[in-house]
């Protein structure tokens, strides 16, 4: 029997909310199929602020939706395999692992957040992206925006992350705090600018790690260096030590209730609490730029469940945000995207059952959703304990290269 609501989905576009990877990615691989889709965000234009560092895609996930968005001769242009290194470094500098990927190593090439989001805004028909459009909230099949306007639609898709105001109109959960709190760290221009920073991190990432601390940075391109000085801390710990009032979420406010940061005073307690480290690790603290910006760690539960409500679902941070530990993030919203816009374009060509469709679509990426966001939550918990991880327990990535490329194999043979 021919569903209804595909005759919807062709009168009435879907409607995205968030152009991240995974919202840019779902709108790429239906309008190839023929379905409109309409993109919103909240950010004025794809370059208007800053948007962190660098992304490991693997072979398993993030790289099997850029084949499936066609996509790879483009990524393969701006993905830099030689990042794939990793160097291991213990408080005192002493290097207690330094891989170097093998020439042709692809389980796991690094690109800019900006080059991605920007070769999947490129990738799509001009006007897709509506900018500037703050959600409020969705009602029934609208989606509200802040100014007051709204828009009608066939299906919404929440992919506006952690914080999704789409999530709030099926289910009250929200992200927890997990107990680390990472401090971002920029340097420019850092061959020249920053060489001993330059050589602590070589080719790719670079880890110091510590007593429930962690120095993390990460080559970027054009000369970046970026990363974060990362500790286990209450969430308010800038507050309570008098840096300003907090927001309830890790960042501090004004006297006039504006986000910002007391940068010297975040790098004074810094100081402190690496003061164990070397010298020639503590640089990463004395030289980095910019603000000093607080980004707490938060995870939703796992398994995050709600009840499947038509018309509405979710992908990437905001079915599952978890934490950063294995660079899964990105990788499964990618992958829930290719997933959710295939599970579309197969009932509107079939006339099946599109609610049946994405009702099958969500049990799936729930439960790897979950089963990933475990395995990455406590990893970051174990990775900040008490004395320090267990050097021989973090992940060894030629390990990791094979698992990648292996279940790459076995998802193409299965689907």
């Amino acid at each position: 029997m021919t569903d209804t609501t595909n005759q919807g989905v062709r009168n009435r576009r879907i409607v995205i909310v968030g152009a991240g990877p995974g919202g840019l990615m779902a709108a790429r691989i239906l309008q190839q199929a023929g379905i409109p889709v309409e993109v919103y965000d909240s950010d004025a234009a794809v370059d208007a602020r800053e948007q962190g560092g660098t992304l490991d895609i693997h072979a398993d996930s993030g790289q099997i939706a850029i084949e499936a968005a066609g996509l790879s001769s483009r990524f393969a242009e701006l993905a830099r395999p030689e990042s794939q290194a990793h160097r291991l470094l213990a408080p005192d500098g002493t290097v207690l692992r330094d891989q170097v990927p093998m020439t042709g190593e692809d389980a796991a090439p690094e690109i800019d957040r900006t080059q991605l989001r920007q070769m999947l805004v490129d990738s799509l028909e001009p006007g897709t992206v509506r900018w500037g459009h703050r959600v409020e909230e969705v009602r029934d099949s609208a989606v509200v925006f802040t100014d007051g306007s709204s828009v009608q639609a066939a299906l919404v898709i929440g992919a506006d992350g952690a914080w999704s105001r789409v999530r709030r109109a099926l289910t009250s959960e929200q992200p927890r705090y997990l107990g680390v709190s990472m401090v971002e760290a920029l340097f420019t221009a850092a061959r020249t600018r920053h060489p001993l920073i330059a050589q602590l991190v070589g080719d790719g990432h670079m880890w110091a790690n510590g007593d429930g601390k962690n120095l993390v940075l990460q080559r970027n391109s054009q000369d970046v260096i970026r990363g974060y000085i990362a500790v286990r801390t209450s969430l308010d710990w800038l507050a309570e030590a008098g840096l300003g009032q907090s927001d309830g979420r890790g960042r501090l406010l004004d006297a006039n209730g504006t986000v910002t940061t007391d940068t010297e005073g975040v790098r004074a307690l810094l100081g402190e609490r690496f003061a164990d480290f070397s010298p020639e690790l503590r640089t990463i603290i004395t030289e980095s730029e910019g603000a000093l910006p607080n980004r707490p760690v938060f995870a939703l539960p796992t398994p995050m469940t709600w009840q499947h409500r038509p018309g509405i679902t979710l992908l990437g941070d905001a079915a599952h945000v978890m934490a950063p530990f294995g660079g899964n993030g990105v990788n499964l919203a990618l992958l829930d995207a290719a997933e959710l816009a295939q599970a579309i374009i197969t009932a509107v060509r079939s006339g099946s059952t599109l609610d049946g469709a994405i009702s099958r679509y969500e049990g799936i990426m729930i439960s790897r959703g979950a089963r990933t966001g475990e395995g990455a939550n406590t990893a970051m918990i174990e990775h900040y304990r008490a004395g320090g991880p267990d050097v021989d327990s973090i992940p060894d990535f030629d390990d990791a290269a094979v698992v990648w490329k292996e279940n790459a194999v076995a998802y193409r043979q299965s689907h």
